[in-house]
């Protein structure tokens, strides 16, 4: 068998910008990133065809590949796909578990249940994915049918960024739910994406 050419990470595209900082550890070259849209979390039907075309075009390359995604809307589609290639995906349903770890996620959940989580992209894109994603700015009524049964927002944080905590101060407020922060980091990226490159 040929050597491996490379390492690709095959990422969501929600998860470029922390992932290209993840990847500036590593000598130039050594790991590289290829992201799908993010915006297909809106039509989640794209993510396991687009997944497929990537990952054929990758291989024929020989390049080593892990996925960073969660299941995304898929159904659990993704994981299946990902078996048929024998290709490793990053553990956990979706990224908020990824940064903050299983345990801690679950504590969280048990703490409290009606917990709206939102990560550094969606503060940063707040009003394009929640306000006029979700028909707020269009009909506000709506606010209240689609968080009656919240009652924090839970910002985890990659980075350490005074405007973007301040940004999210204004966002739980605009939803009417109380703010909290957790300092995050990277979370299991970063693990995932060292043993990736250590084995590969």
């Amino acid at each position: 068998m040929a050597a491996s050419a490379g390492l690709t990470i095959l990422g969501c595209g929600a998860l470029a910008k922390e992932l290209v900082e993840l990847i500036e550890q590593f000598p130039e070259g050594q790991v590289e990133l290829t992201c799908l849209p993010a915006s297909w979390h809106n039509t989640p039907e794209k993510i396991v065809p687009g997944l497929r075309t990537k990952i054929k075009n990758l291989k024929k390359k020989n390049r080593t590949i892990i996925v960073a995604y969660g299941d995304c809307g898929t159904g659990g589609d993704i994981d299946v796909l990902l078996a048929e290639e024998d290709v490793e995906r990053i553990a956990g349903p979706h990224c908020y578990e990824m940064y903050m770890g299983k345990a801690q996620f679950d504590d969280e959940m048990e703490a409290e249940l009606g917990t709206f989580f939102v990560t550094d992209y969606m503060v940063r894109h707040f009003e394009r994915i929640v306000m006029k994603g979700m028909g707020l700015r269009a009909h506000p009524e709506l606010r209240d049918m689609y968080f009656q049964h919240y009652t924090r927002f839970l910002y985890l944080a990659q980075v350490e960024d005074d405007k973007l905590k301040a940004k999210a101060i204004d966002c739980a407020a605009e939803l009417g739910l109380r703010f909290e922060y957790r300092l995050t980091g990277y979370g299991e990226f970063n693990t995932f994406l060292r043993q990736a490159a250590v084995h590969k």
